[in-house]
C-alpha cells in the first residue's frame, strides 16, 4: 500500500479528462495534475521538444513524491514515453490513439482518427495504424486550432464547430462508422461531435481504458491505496487558473506554479 499521489501532466487541461476516469475508477488515490498550459499545443512541436517538455514534466511530479506518472497526453506518449522510461526509475502510464477497437469493430471498414500533428507523425502511432488497419481505410485529420481553443476557453464556440466540420467531412464522406479522438482534450468537444456526426459513427477515447491500466499498474507494484481518509487531488497550471477550474467543474484546490 502506498499513499503517494498519482501524477499525471499534459500540455495543458485536456488530460483532466484521463484524470475524471481514474477518479471515478480510483477514489481513494490522490493525485497530482501539471497542467503545461504555457507551452500548449504540444502537437506542433519537434520529437526533441517533446521529450524536453516531458522530462520537465517528469522531474516536476518526482519531486512531489508521486509513486506513478500518467502521461495523459497523446502527443508526449507517442514521442517520449521510452525516453522517460529509459531515464525514470517509476512506473509511467501512456495514452495513445484506441486504434485497435476501432479496427476491430468497424462494419464500413472505415475509420476516422482526429489527433495532433505530433501524435499523428509519430512512430509509435504509426506502428498502431500498420498493426491494425490490414484491409480498413484509416481517415486521419491532424486537428490544428483545436487545443489553442480548449486552452482559451472556447471549447463549444461557433469557430470550434466550423473547424470540426471542416476536419469531419472528409471522414463522413468516406463512410467511417468510428471516429477515434487522439487527444485528451477533444473528449470535451463530445456536446459538437454528437450535434455533428450521424447517430451509427461512434466515438472512441481512451480515458476508460487508461484509468483501468493505472490501476493494473499500481496493484502490480503493489501501490495501490486501501486508505479510505480524506483524499486530496492537486492541480498546478502554468497557464490561466480559471480555465482549468472552469473545466474541472469541482472544488478542486488549483494553484498557479511557474515551470
Amino acid at each position: 500500500m502506498s499513499t503517494q499521489p498519482i501524477g499525471i501532466f499534459d500540455s495543458g487541461i485536456g488530460g483532466t479528462s484521463i484524470f475524471k476516469e481514474i477518479k471515478a475508477l480510483l477514489p481513494h488515490e490522490h493525485t497530482l495534475y501539471l497542467a503545461d498550459s504555457f507551452n500548449a499545443p504540444y502537437g506542433n512541436k519537434s520529437k526533441d521538444e517533446i521529450i524536453a517538455l516531458s522530462i520537465k514534466n517528469t522531474k516536476l511530479l518526482i519531486s512531489k513524491d508521486c509513486k506513478l506518472i500518467v502521461v495523459a497526453c497523446n502527443t508526449a506518449t507517442t514521442n517520449a514515453i521510452k525516453e522517460l522510461r529509459d531515464l525514470f526509475d517509476i512506473p509511467f502510464v501512456g495514452i495513445e490513439p484506441a486504434i485497435k477497437p476501432a479496427a476491430l469493430s468497424t462494419q464500413t471498414k472505415a475509420i476516422g482518427i482526429l489527433a495532433t500533428k505530433g501524435t499523428l507523425s509519430s512512430e509509435l502511432f504509426h506502428k498502431s495504424v500498420d498493426l491494425y488497419s490490414e484491409n480498413i481505410k484509416v481517415i486521419e485529420q491532424v486537428g490544428n486550432g483545436i487545443v489553442s481553443l480548449i486552452e482559451e476557453g472556447r471549447t463549444l464556440s461557433e469557430d470550434m464547430k466550423s473547424l470540426l466540420q471542416i476536419y469531419l467531412k472528409p471522414m463522413l464522406e468516406a463512410n467511417i462508422d468510428y471516429l477515434v479522438l487522439g487527444c485528451t482534450h477533444y473528449p470535451y468537444l463530445m456536446p459538437l461531435l454528437l450535434e455533428i456526426l450521424p447517430e451509427h459513427v461512434k466515438i472512441i477515447d481512451s480515458g476508460q481504458a487508461v484509468a483501468r491500466q493505472t490501476k493494473a499498474v499500481l496493484v502490480q507494484n503493489q501501490l495501490l491505496n486501501e486508505q479510505t481518509s480524506t483524499v486530496k487531488n492537486e492541480f498546478y497550471t502554468n497557464g490561466t487558473v480559471a480555465i482549468l477550474k472552469a473545466i474541472l467543474d469541482a472544488p478542486y484546490d488549483v494553484n498557479y506554479l511557474k515551470f
